[in-house]
């Protein structure tokens, strides 16, 4: 999980002088090999070479009783305060927990990006009647998040799938069978999701069931966000909204699959007060800023 602001760990600079440029070359490649069936990148070369995937490395810091996962550089991937570890520290996290609003809990909840495992955590311990996976490609991310951030061992429950987030949303396995997805997928330059072509997000879109939600961390005021917020609006068919952006500069999309909503905003309230009181989370803002966002301030909320 990606958080736009800087902290630095105590490897940051040397490794953001020594890589940087290199890992945002990578990623170029990596993206337009999975992105050459979209119309819009379709004369992209193919790469046949199979990929070895790179990873930085994996690094801490430390401030305010709050630790921070860091790849190798200033920007934070995650968070967690120490006496509150399945809490949701960073807010952009939290709004990532939107769909709530709109669908009770699911069967199965998927996170894309393990991170700090906010996310993962915070279902597994809170949402019972749910299933909760993550899906991560770097190994040692996933040894960080259990023994630095208090991530507990697979059960019947939790499972951390070690593999590359492309591949699971195009393993068929998967299709039609996820409620709640939440894609969260930087690497060490935060220059804007690693997966965000057309293609990724319809397999994405595939994978929920009839009435699934996605939501998505973008960073607002990055080139990166009008790119995937057009290609969210392509696989989803325009049933994509935004929250704004929060002061650490990430925004929230939303994607919705299945049959059209339309539910009124004082069943809203009504649902937000009860995610408040159960859940610890600011639900009522979330409403106020989906209003704001897309100027939706009548009587329900369509889309």
């Amino acid at each position: 999980m990606t958080k736009l602001i800087k902290r630095a760990s105590a490897e940051a600079r040397a490794f953001r002088n020594r890589n940087a440029d290199g890992a945002g070359k990578r990623e170029a490649v990596r993206n337009r090999k999975r992105a050459s069936n979209d119309d819009d990148l379709h004369d992209a070369p193919q790469i046949e070479t199979p990929r070895k995937p790179r990873f930085a490395p994996v690094t801490f810091s430390e401030e305010g009783g709050v630790r921070y996962l860091h790849f190798g550089t200033e920007w934070v991937q995650g968070a967690m305060r120490l006496r509150k570890p399945d809490h949701i520290e960073l807010e952009y996290a939290q709004q990532m927990m939107a769909w709530l609003l709109f669908i009770e809990t699911p069967k199965r909840i998927v996170q894309l990006g393990l991170g700090a495992a906010a996310l993962t955590k915070f279902a597994h311990r809170f949402l019972k009647r749910a299933k909760v996976e993550a899906v991560e490609v770097n190994p040692a991310v996933v040894i960080a998040a259990r023994t630095m951030f208090e991530l507990p061992q697979d059960d019947a429950r939790l499972t951390v799938h070690e593999t590359d987030a492309w591949d699971f949303v195009n393993d068929r396995a998967n299709h039609g069978t996820i409620g709640a997805l939440q894609i969260d997928i930087y690497d060490a330059t935060a220059r804007g999701p690693v997966l965000d072509s057309v293609g990724f997000y319809r397999a994405a879109r595939a994978c929920l069931t009839d009435a699934g939600v996605v939501t998505v961390n973008l960073f607002g005021d990055h080139p990166s966000f009008v790119r995937n917020m057009k290609r969210l609006n392509e696989a989803f068919d325009g049933r994509v909204v935004a929250l704004p952006e929060v002061h650490d500069g990430n925004r929230i999309a939303i994607a919705f699959s299945g049959p059209a909503l339309n539910v009124p905003f004082t069943a809203l309230q009504t649902r937000a007060k009860l995610i408040e009181a159960e859940l610890g989370l600011p639900a009522r803002k979330w409403i106020k800023g989906l209003q704001e966002s897309t100027g939706r301030t009548g009587a329900s909320f369509a889309i």
